[in-house]
């Protein structure tokens, strides 16, 4: 007889199954959400009484809740110029091409992967800019309160200005941390579709942003915690691609062992 066949299903991080979105299209969604973005942090401006009474009560909930203080994570940084001006590039200069490296990368290699990290993207970052219109909060380095330095503005490089003359960015929408949602996305995006024992050192990218934005004073670690909560609820709500099984690419099913009795024929 001969041995049955049967359809291979192909790898899951193999070829894509999915044709590729087209490219202009794609270009004006990202630009546009982009513009999204960069209006809604100006609309969110100007809300410095609020944003500074809100800082202090989100450091207040955090020695409540007993969470680590920021200040162990910025003397770390300042034992050394060369150590916190690497800190500081990496938040100014890493967020983000990364995430663009990442959505390009997605887009040749894996587009059906693209299409379900690009709306998870979307769906946080909508969320944000919510969150950022009715809790603005000013980040640590701002508050007196904290003891904690603004480590841009004393050893460079930094992207803020004074945040009352600062008309190209809203520096009072540090919750959620979008530096660190977009770095977790990243790297969930990549170990989905890769299968190398080496992908799990992707989640180093969120870690070390973790750990800068904390350090630098940029962000509280709650700010980290509600951008991770965020993009929890958007993969939950946005589908995650499944393989397609391709016909046509067959193997032989191994042929079952007969099973012989002990004496038989004897």
């Amino acid at each position: 007889m001969h041995a049955r066949e049967e359809f291979e299903e192909p790898d899951p991080t193999g070829p894509p199954t999915r044709g590729r979105p087209p490219l202009v299209r794609e270009l004006l969604l990202v630009a546009g959400l982009f513009l999204v973005y960069k209006l809604g942090r100006q609309l969110a401006s100007g809300h410095t009484v609020q944003a500074y009474r809100n800082g202090r009560e989100v450091w207040d909930l955090e020695r409540a809740l007993h969470l680590p203080g920021e200040g162990g994570v910025q003397s770390a940084l300042l034992h050394g110029d060369l150590l916190v001006q690497i800190a500081n590039t990496y938040y100014a200069a890493v967020h983000f091409p990364a995430t663009a490296a990442f959505l390009i990368w997605l887009y040749l290699r894996r587009p059906g992967h693209y299409v379900w990290a690009r709306r998870a993207l979307a769906a946080v970052t909508a969320a944000a800019l919510v969150l950022h219109l009715v809790y603005p909060l000013a980040p640590p380095r701002l508050l007196p309160a904290t003891g904690l330095a603004d480590t841009a503005r004393l050893f460079g490089p930094s992207v803020y200005g004074p945040p009352e003359a600062d008309q190209l960015s809203n520096q009072f929408a540090a919750m959620p941390s979008l530096h660190f949602g977009w770095a977790l996305m990243a790297a969930i995006g990549l170990i989905a579709v890769t299968r190398t024992a080496w992908r799990w050192l992707w989640l180093l990218h969120p870690l070390v942003t973790l750990l800068v934005i904390v350090g630098t004073a940029n962000h509280f670690w709650l700010d980290a915690l509600a951008a991770a909560a965020l993009l929890g609820l958007a993969l939950a709500v946005v589908r995650r691609p499944r393989p397609v099984p391709v016909p046509g690419i067959v193997r032989p099913r191994r042929p079952e062992r007969r099973r012989v009795l002990v004496g038989a024929g004897r």
